[in-house]
């Protein structure tokens, strides 16, 4: 069935049995909105931990990074590595979620800036953020398991064999080095770029696929809670291991049995002498320059300003029964993710020697690799794989559906209809958890590639990250410009992107709006490897089969030895500039897809040619945009309006410098006493008399930074040593 064994459904079967079981017995334990959104608040440090990991890791983590590096080189581990030098942040940052003692972080707008409003408001930009995250995942999972499945090509229909010849002219056309081509060649290139055809049709039909796995979700997560969230999160946390190394062993064994060689080391000799040696640059060969330097620092900013803000950062964190576990949970959790996605990018430069002529898609490389690797071995694992892969999806799921479920329950529905009981809460939050799930589905279908999705997920939470840092640190914040802040970024990089194009459609097919860049060829020097030698020697038989006419101008390329030096010109890919999904043909037509750049629109018609920019340039500029022009407005306004009341700001303030205690009675009398002396804690300020409510690091603090920051070294060292292993 499916194409699989008996013995691969069999374990996919039993694995779903076991989670929806662990939903059901969890359901027995749920009494109020605590126990079903935050698990009672009664985690330690192992859950935790484990919590962390697994909804931080999606399948799109490891099929989203084999990917990238499949497409870049060594430089697209960066997709998921953004995170890593912020994580040493979260060391400081996670207590104070724990602080807050509420249930979303809906709650802290209600509480720091005194509007339900925009609690509410929060609620829905968090949501659709959420959403965005699973998206990745069901687009993720479904790629991979389509490759699992796929039909010989005696199974495909027509139009199925006619892709497949275009695919084919594509892998020809992008093998070749650019300048050989002639213009007939170059614009077909073009052309089949905008159609990326296919070389792999399925068994499975994908929709089927991700409804299937919305139903799993639902059956055990929605009648479970976070509880059941949280304890399939250490179980799956188990099967993502495993994940994550299975295939590095037999792809080493696989080079070797094709290339020659008897241990892991003379694979790794064959990786660095057979692929080229661009792929080996972290950060970005010049065949596909989406990872640079500066693009890489602009991810790292944003994502350490706005991860924080994400919703399930409170759930993760305000389900630990105190404040070390919260932290320590939390940032050792990340950096197992951290850890595990290095060997993911590890394992996609083997891939790159071993189907860089046979996947043509990257977003299907683990699928194949998988199938190609752990197919022949008839004993489960392609099942477990997809297990795997399901773990991957759920343990992310489950979270952020119970973390959206509460938001809108708490701070949209609970507001709307005050005043009903708890059991009712429950069963509200029950629906829109599933509802949520099915969002998640539906938002997948609104993206070609994973990566726009990715790019998508990294930037919506700029609409309230300045609200909640600034809210958190800054007594001179307040409701005015938190409003000012939200309204004015939700209107110019979302609201009138997504309007404008659909109020005026001729928009999306005028020559400006389709403005591209024009990077023009890059030649760079590299060391001759197998690879480089076998594209050279296509290139030969290509000039060879010319018209006699034809060669005119086009000199015979050399031929290449091992080790050799030799110059290469690439070409890289034109981009559009203005429309978050590119161009691609409608109706005969090529038009714009998705949402308007204004931001970069802005900046063109002002005299700066964003065309002569490389496309990673541009994204830069845009990225920084988005990060600092909330800050930028909300500091001005704040700066000319009045402060807030100054009793809820001194509530809040001090409930923010008193530590939790894990008896809740004893708790609560600490937040008494501190309510009664809102100056309890002046003397742990750094600032003291401003409004600025920074603290002075403890030793836990300062020993816990430390060894972040240390980790994180440890992680890139890991990276560089993987990668030049062998060289």
């Amino acid at each position: 069935m499916f194409g699989l064994p008996a013995i691969d459904l069999i374990v996919i079967v039993l694995y779903f049995l076991v989670i929806i079981g662990i939903g059901i017995w969890s359901m027995r334990r749920i009494k109020n909105q605590e126990d079903y959104f935050l698990a009672g608040r009664r985690f330690g440090k192992f859950i935790q931990t484990f919590a962390s990991f697994g909804q931080s890791t999606s399948v799109d983590t490891c099929v989203g990074v084999t990917t990238t590096t499949f497409k870049n080189g060594a430089g697209g581990i960066w997709s998921s590595l953004i995170y890593l030098p912020a994580t040493p942040i979260y060391w400081m940052v996670m207590p104070w979620m724990r602080r807050l003692r509420l249930m979303t972080l809906g709650d802290f707008f209600e509480e720091r800036y005194g509007s339900k409003f925009m609690a509410g408001v929060y609620s829905i930009i968090g949501t659709i953020g959420m959403m965005a995250i699973l998206s990745v995942g069901f687009s993720s999972m479904t790629k991979t398991i389509v490759a699992l499945t796929p039909k010989p090509a005696e199974a495909w229909s027509v139009a199925e064999q006619a892709e497949y010849q275009q695919a084919q002219e594509l892998d020809r056309l992008q093998s070749a080095d650019y300048a050989s081509l002639d213009r007939a060649q170059k614009n077909r290139l073009d052309e089949l770029l905008r159609e990326k055809p296919s070389k792999l049709f399925s068994y499975i039909d994908q929709g089927v696929l991700v409804w299937v796995v919305c139903i799993v979700v639902m059956l055990y997560a929605v009648s479970g809670g976070l509880e059941a969230a949280f304890i399939t999160d250490t179980v799956q946390g188990i099967f993502i291991i495993i994940l994550s190394v299975i295939l590095i062993p037999f792809s080493l064994a696989k080079i070797n049995s094709l290339y020659g060689g008897s241990g892991p080391m003379d694979a790794l000799r064959t990786l660095h002498q057979r692929i080229s040696e661009s792929n080996f640059e972290i950060f970005g060969s010049a065949s596909n320059i989406d990872f640079t330097w500066y693009y890489i620092g602009a991810l790292v900013v944003m994502g350490a300003i706005n991860v924080v803000i994400q919703p399930n950062s409170l759930v993760v964190t305000g389900s630990a029964k105190d404040e070390y576990a919260c932290r320590f949970g939390l940032v050792s959790g990340c950096f197992m993710k951290r850890f595990v996605t290095v060997f993911w990018g590890f394992f996609a430069l083997t891939a790159i020697v071993l189907y860089h002529d046979e996947v043509q898609n990257p977003d299907l490389v683990w699928g194949y690799a998988t199938l190609d690797l752990l197919g022949p071995l008839k004993v489960g694992l392609v099942g477990l794989m997809i297990a795997c892969l399901m773990a991957a999806l759920m343990s992310t799921a489950d979270c952020l559906m119970i973390t959206c479920s509460g938001l809108l329950t708490h701070n949209l529905y609970r507001p709307l209809n005050p005043l009903r009981s708890e059991r009712h809460y429950v069963m509200v939050g029950r629906v829109i958890g599933g509802l949520v799930v099915i969002g998640g589905a539906l938002l997948a279908t609104q993206f070609d590639t994973i990566l726009q999705i990715l790019k998508f997920m990294w930037e919506f939470n700029v609409m309230v990250a300045a609200s909640f840092w600034l809210g958190m640190k800054w007594r001179r914040a307040n409701k005015t410009a938190a409003w000012c802040s939200i309204v004015v970024t939700a209107v110019l990089f979302y609201i009138l992107p997504l309007l404008i194009p659909n109020i005026f459609p001729s928009l999306r097919s005028n020559s400006y709006f389709l403005k591209t860049t024009d990077p023009g060829p890059v030649v760079r020097t590299y060391p001759a490897r197998e690879m480089d030698i076998s594209q050279r020697r296509r290139e030969i038989e290509q000039w060879q089969q010319l018209e006699v006419q034809d060669r005119a101008g086009r000199p015979c390329p050399a031929e290449l030895k091992m080790g050799e030096k030799f110059s290469k010109t690439y070409t890289l890919e034109k981009k559009h500039i203005f429309w978050n999904k590119g161009a691609g043909n409608e109706d005969g037509r090529l038009q714009g897809k998705g949402i308007l750049y204004l931001e970069l629109i802005g900046l063109d018609k002002a005299g700066f040619d964003l065309s002569q920019n490389p496309y990673a340039l541009n994204e830069t500029i845009r990225i920084l945009i988005r990060t600092f022009v909330p800050f930028v407005i909300f500091i001005v306004v704040a700066l000319l309006t009045a402060p807030d009341d100054k009793k809820r700001l001194d509530r809040f303030f001090v409930k923010m410098k008193t530590v939790v205690l894990v008896d809740r009675r004893e708790d609560a009398r600490e937040l008494e006493l501190s309510y009664a002396n809102p100056h309890r804690f002046d003397n742990q300020k750094i600032f003291p008399n401003s409004n600025w409510e920074f603290d002075k690091w403890d030793k836990v603090d300062i020993v816990g930074f430390s060894i972040s920051v240390a980790v994180v070294f440890v992680v890139v060292l890991l990276l560089e040593v993987l990668v030049g292993l062998g060289g």
